[in-house]
């Protein structure tokens, strides 16, 4: 495929940029009365208003031809249907397979994987029902109370970002946790509030060979037999998320209790498989094909829809917009809904993880910006915090904005002041302030004419800085799913645009290869290999530290 900077599309994209990209958006909405409806999409409980962008009809039709010049139809085909689309590991990414809800078959290497799918999908429903229900019993014959998720990345992130969205609808018999930090203190504080009669520990480890998964996994067996004694008593407070058989019945896990999933399936991309067992004990196994079809709704649509009305590919395109012509590294996710408060970081996994790529699908060096900075965090703090940045600071950054319609389950009143406060922020940022109406408020509020043309400068907004408003019918199990797989499309989509591979991660690997040395070193364990003298240096601080201990 012809680079990104060489698409014909992309060269007539650039062209309209020059000619647009010093309008203002509060001028397109006075010529244009109908701009907020006509630039507004709903699909099953979510909506989205794209109309504060700095864009026209023009630039839309542009966008979606260069998406149509870079194959993106035959691509979402490719993904659906099993193609293995993650060429750099030779695998397809059928995560959108885990939620499917229709009967066709579904073929990877020749072999329908659904009946594989659902299988596992009943077991964890058989489990989780006896977790629930209390009819699995701990080695003192006492219920669980507590469940201790232990994974790292896509084997914790997803999961967390689920439970604490709808911690309402959870069992109030079970307390959730995750423990995902190699520092021990996380795992610690958690063992300092659980009872290893009424624990149960899922250890989430596609190989079972991940160093931090392992590590905390190995001191909680250790934590759990100084009070059980007996390592019999293992098979009835850990199962397991994994591929490796042997591994985990070394640990002593029974393996009739381990879940698995397959090759096919990413690990940002995994909540949706057995590494959502703690979402199903927790939430219940409706709510979990709830948030299932809800996923599944997004998919429909996103496969389907035209490009015109596609809410992924849409709010796709205008990242690349952004990042591509006004040089925008980065992106805010602003959820004002306590719920979401880890929906930022899991984003922050899924884009950065996906499409913080510098080659192409040829092995060629791309010569333009690929994904972006992705940061965040509950949109009614940031307010106070880095919104500031935001308004009148010298970077563009275009901003998501997540709230619930719903009032249902918020104190009176406080849920029409988050919500007024998130379409004012909208608001305040498309339209901005000029001098004008800066200094005539400051005269008003009594300044002198000499004060108010000084300080007037300070309260200038420029403004025309996008967003786009994400509105779910209310926080439930179906819009959470919507939510993510609305996402996890997008960045799909983006990283078509780029030719780039959105499902590996090699750059994750190489600092997690130089730790096994340094770990070698710092245990005094035989020989290893020389380092540079940074790295030299700072071993033999922290070795001198700590010598003796």
């Amino acid at each position: 495929m012809k680079a990104l900077t060489q698409q014909p599309a992309f060269k007539a994209l650039q062209e309209h940029f020059e000619g647009i990209k010093t309008a203002h958006m509060k001028d397109m909405f006075q010529a244009d009365p109908q701009r907020a409806k006509r630039y507004f999409l709903k699909n099953g409980s979510v909506s989205l208003d794209y109309s504060k962008n700095r864009i026209d009809d023009t630039t839309l039709k542009l966008l979606r031809d260069l998406a149509t010049e870079c194959g993106l139809a035959e691509k979402i085909q490719a993904m659906f249907s099993g193609e293995k689309i993650n060429s750099t590991e030779e695998r397809a990414a059928l995560h959108t397979a885990l939620r499917y809800q229709g009967q066709e078959p579904i073929f990877v290497d020749g072999l329908d994987v659904l009946p594989q799918v659902r299988q596992v999908l009943e077991r964890m429903e058989k489990f989780s029902d006896m977790v629930r229900c209390g009819e699995w019993l701990g080695y003192t014959n006492q219920v669980i109370t507590d469940v201790v998720n232990i994974g790292i990345g896509g084997s914790d992130l997803g999961a967390l970002t689920v439970c604490k969205a709808l911690h309402h609808f959870a069992s109030p018999r079970l307390n959730m946790y995750f423990v995902s930090n190699v520092d021990g203190t996380q795992i610690q504080g958690v063992l300092d509030k659980i009872h290893p009669e009424t624990t149960l520990f899922i250890v989430a480890s596609k190989t079972f060979s991940t160093q931090e998964t392992l590590t905390n996994a190995l001191s909680a067996r250790q934590w759990f037999l100084a009070h059980a004694l007996n390592e019999a008593h293992i098979a009835k407070h850990f199962v397991a998320v994994s591929t490796n058989k042997e591994a985990v019945q070394a640990f002593g896990i029974d393996t009739q209790n381990m879940f698995s999933f397959w090759n096919w399936v990413g690990g940002r991309y995994s909540l949706w498989s057995a590494i959502g067992l703690s979402i199903m004990i927790y939430l219940g196994k409706q709510n979990f094909k709830d948030l299932l079809c809800g996923a599944y709704e997004m998919d429909q649509h996103f496969k389907n829809a035209p490009f015109e009305c596609n809410m992924p590919v849409i709010l796709a395109l205008l990242g690349i917009w952004y990042i591509n012509l006004f040089d925008a590294g980065s992106h805010l996710i602003a959820p004002y809904d306590q719920y979401l408060r880890y929906f930022p970081r899991f984003i922050q996994q899924l884009d950065m993880e996906s499409n913080g790529k510098s080659t192409t699908l040829e092995g060629q060096a791309v010569d333009y910006d690929t994904g972006p900075i992705i940061w965040g965090d509950l949109g009614i703090n940031a307010q106070h915090a880095f919104f500031q940045l935001l308004h009148q600071g010298t970077h563009i950054s275009p901003i998501d904005f997540i709230v619930s319609l719903s009032k249902e389950g918020h104190l009176p009143g406080h849920h029409d002041i988050l919500v007024s406060n998130m379409f004012a922020q909208a608001q305040a940022f498309m339209q901005g302030k000029d001098y004008n109406l800066a200094y005539q408020e400051l005269l008003e509020a009594g300044k002198s004419a000499e004060k108010a043309r000084t300080l007037a400068h300070h309260r200038v907004f420029s403004g025309n800085r996008p967003s786009n408003v994400i509105l779910l019918d209310t926080i439930c199990p179906k819009s959470v799913g919507a939510l993510i797989a609305l996402y996890e499309h997008k960045i799909f989509v983006q990283g078509v645009i780029w030719n780039i591979n959105s499902f590996d991660q090699w750059g994750v690997e190489l600092g997690k290869e130089l730790a096994v040395d340094i770990l070698a070193r710092l245990k005094g364990e035989g020989l290893t290999k020389p380092q540079d003298a940074s790295t030299e240096h700072l071993i033999e601080v922290y070795s001198a530290f700590n010598k003796g201990l």
